[in-house]
């Protein structure tokens, strides 16, 4: 038995992809560490939007963090070092390594990304895209 995808329909041509990218995103998905993603008002209405992410990335240093952007995601790792010089007598806080992927749409930019209080936020910008119409010639043949 099959199973129906939602991107089945003979309509929609050349999704294979984003299906594979959501199946993906399906199986990566563990919690850590844990994010808002907010729209942020435009200043003046010529603005295109805005869009931050934020994730909880308390005991991480800026050169514990790495945001890049892969063809059309957005990765966001961080490896802490582990100390070997100390001595816990209680460890609740662990040195976790973490990857979240996030899928961009076309034409989404990231704008920048900074870390304060313990919050890593990653602004994002989708300008307004060009509106395209092109026409077609129909080539007839004898």
């Amino acid at each position: 038995m099959s199973r129906m995808t939602p991107f089945a329909s003979p309509l929609l041509l050349g999704f294979d992809t984003m299906e594979k990218t959501l199946e993906r995103l399906t199986k990566a998905n563990d919690g850590y560490p844990p994010y808002n993603i907010e729209r942020l008002r435009p200043s003046t209405g010529g603005e295109p939007e805005k869009l931050r992410i934020t994730l909880a990335v308390a005991g991480f240093a800026e050169d514990d963090l790495d945001v890049t952007v892969e063809e059309n995601q957005l990765i966001i790792r961080g490896r802490q070092a582990d100390p070997g010089e100390r001595e816990y007598l209680y460890r609740g806080i662990a040195a976790r390594q973490f990857q979240r992927m996030f899928v961009l749409a076309d034409g989404m930019q990231v704008a920048g990304a900074g870390l304060k209080n313990g919050l890593l936020s990653v602004d994002l910008v989708r300008p307004e895209p060009e509106r395209m119409v092109r026409k077609i010639n129909i080539s007839v043949s004898d």
